[in-house]
């Protein structure tokens, strides 16, 4: 797989401390900057930004069907390495985050079979985090 470079995403949260708690305490991502309105984070290498919006509300019925599950959309989130995304889940898991999709395996025996999981942020923005055990099939049909 190429090397890529970082990303930047910003997204709205309701209650910045909420949501900052989350980040850094929960999920155990490493602050960056920040000032009274936004915190940057390295998120696996690439530049995530939480912005205060007190009146942000994700819409919490929409969704896709894949897999035979109800995948949130809108969702963000990164690819990890096999073995990172169930050290990943498991600190999730030990931290009591609440999954709108446990961890469990994708496509099983098809191309692009994968690890995933999915859950909420405070704010209600929806995470997903997915692993191939083959990062070539990362794109595969």
């Amino acid at each position: 797989m190429n090397s890529l470079n970082p990303f930047h995403l910003a997204i709205p949260v309701n209650n910045l401390d909420k949501a900052r708690s989350f980040y850094t305490n929960t999920l155990d991502f490493k602050e960056g900057r920040s000032d009274s309105h936004w915190v940057d984070y390295d998120f696996f290498g690439h530049q995530f930004v939480i912005h205060e919006d007190k009146s942000h509300q994700p819409n919490p019925d929409a969704f896709s069907i894949v897999d035979g599950h109800e995948v949130p959309v809108p969702h963000f989130g990164v690819v990890l390495e096999w073995d990172a995304f169930h050290e990943f889940a498991n600190r999730l898991k030990q931290n009591k985050i609440e999954f709108v999709i446990e961890p469990y395996i994708r496509f099983k025996d098809k191309p692009g079979e994968q690890a995933t999981m999915f859950f909420k942020d405070p704010s209600g923005n929806a995470l997903e985090f997915k692993s191939f055990k083959d990062m070539n099939q990362v794109f595969a049909k």
